[in-house]
């Protein structure tokens, strides 16, 4: 429930959860751009922190996108997981999994997910992909 904690923190203090917004009020730099393969990355450079995204994803994607980069950013901001992932034997697995639950968490707030039959529903109404729907946490609820 940690990460559930930081975005309502964060939707509470910017009063909103659109990851954009919050990217601009943190003083994150958005760019769009062709990326091929890759979806989206984080990193700083000279102490300006920057969420990239791919500009061939569809807009309900690159907004996923940011939201993960977002998590990075705030849940993860010295972390440079391309080059661990290249250089080291250390698993990115446990970060790429709570980007992931942030943004799931950012853009599926409880609310809108009750007013839906499924989770699946409700990931769809909010632009996340199906498979990220089973990271959404509830109240009362033990993470798995």
């Amino acid at each position: 429930m940690r990460i559930k904690k930081t975005v309502t923190k964060l939707v509470t203090k910017y009063k909103t959860n659109c990851p954009y917004r919050i990217a601009e009020h943190k003083n994150i730099r958005v760019q769009k751009e062709p990326l091929g393969s890759v979806y989206g990355y984080f990193h700083t450079y000279r102490r300006v922190p920057m969420i990239h995204i791919n500009s061939e994803l569809d807009d309900s994607l690159q907004r996923f996108v940011c939201a993960h980069e977002l998590g990075h950013a705030v849940l993860h901001p010295r972390s440079n997981t391309p080059f661990l992932r290249a250089n080291t034997m250390f698993s990115v697995e446990r970060i790429e999994r709570e980007a992931n639950e942030f943004a799931v968490e950012l853009l599926m707030p409880d609310t809108v997910v009750r007013e839906h039959e499924s989770i699946y529903d409700a990931a769809a109404s909010c632009g996340v992909p199906e498979k990220m729907a089973g990271l959404k946490r509830f109240e009362g609820f033990d993470e798995v």
